[in-house]
């Protein structure tokens, strides 16, 4: 990353919360630059709620309680509530249209909002992994939220991202990392799935090195060359164990990645525990998002 990019973050430390909370997050947006357990730097962006901010600008004023709920909060009362920690897909980055625009939905439901570009992606350091150590770049995003007082933070994650949010949800119960509800959105179930040409194609972008120079400079993504070893837990491994986490799988039927046996292979995981949404006429993560699901997601992880 250029001397440029790294001049635009704060450098936060989340391996010490202590040393997180930098200011009030009632401010208004912060960019900082986290650094995961393995070292690396991870950009990342808090916005507070969209309530919070117009309420604390009118009344001056902040409430007691600890909840959100989309109106009538202020400052005390969103920085105690919830945080939505939002996890984009391959390709993509804290600063991409798509994820700005889900970031703005989740706000307008009364919850403060991260959001970070994954290793190897934007101005954050490393190589991808393609979801197996990006499940640290979560975590160091989840413990920033609880740094700032969250008292409950909450995960979305959208394709590669949605593998992540379920891996790290069941990886970390128990820590400093873990959540209270968590939502995956055109996720797969299963690892090396090569059913469809988008997946044919991404694999051949992640495993040949002309693929890797293609994501590096068409897809502005950085690719580790390395293969898994171990390969990791995988989704639908993960998700028996995120329970009684709430858990929501949501998929479009559409889908051109992952037909709609994955969503159903991973609710299926739940036990009975985990909801499932099809979408109808839905694509593919969070580019196929439109307004009315974003508010359904929004309503879901600031209420579950």
């Amino acid at each position: 990353m250029s001397s440029e990019g790294e001049s635009r973050f704060h450098m936060v430390d989340v391996s010490s919360l202590t040393s997180v909370h930098h200011g009030d997050p009632c401010d208004g947006p912060r960019r900082v630059m986290l650094r995961t357990d393995d070292g690396v730097r991870i950009e990342a962006v808090y916005e507070p709620s969209a309530a919070s901010v117009t309420d604390t600008a009118v009344t001056g004023t902040a409430g007691t309680g600890t909840g959100v709920t989309g109106t009538g909060v202020t400052g005390t009362d969103a920085v105690a509530g919830t945080a939505v920690v939002v996890a984009h897909g391959f390709t993509g980055s804290a600063d991409r249209p798509a994820v700005r625009r889900a970031a703005r939905a989740f706000a307008e439901r009364g919850a403060a909002v991260v959001t970070f570009s994954f290793r190897g992606h934007g101005g954050s350091g490393g190589r991808s992994t393609v979801g197996d150590r990006e499940v640290l770049d979560l975590s160091a995003a989840v413990r920033w939220a609880r740094g700032l007082g969250h008292a409950r933070v909450v995960t979305v994650g959208f394709s590669m991202g949605g593998s992540v949010v379920l891996r790290q949800a069941a990886l970390e119960r128990g820590t400093e990392g873990r959540v209270d509800a968590v939502a995956a959105v055109s996720a797969p179930a299963r690892w090396y799935y090569r059913g469809t040409a988008p997946m044919r194609r991404l694999h051949w972008v992640v495993t040949r090195p002309t693929g890797r120079l293609v994501g590096r400079y068409g897809l502005r993504t950085r690719i580790d060359r390395r293969a898994w070893d171990p390969v990791p837990l995988s989704p639908v491994e993960a998700v028996p164990l995120i329970a009684p986490v709430p858990l929501l799988i949501v998929h479009g039927d559409r889908d051109a990645y992952f037909p709609l046996d994955h969503p159903r292979t991973l609710a299926a995981a739940g036990g009975g525990t985990a909801e499932l949404w099809l979408e109808r006429g839905m694509g593919h993560a969070e580019n196929a998002a439109d307004e009315e699901l974003l508010a359904r997601l929004g309503d879901w992880l600031t209420r579950r």
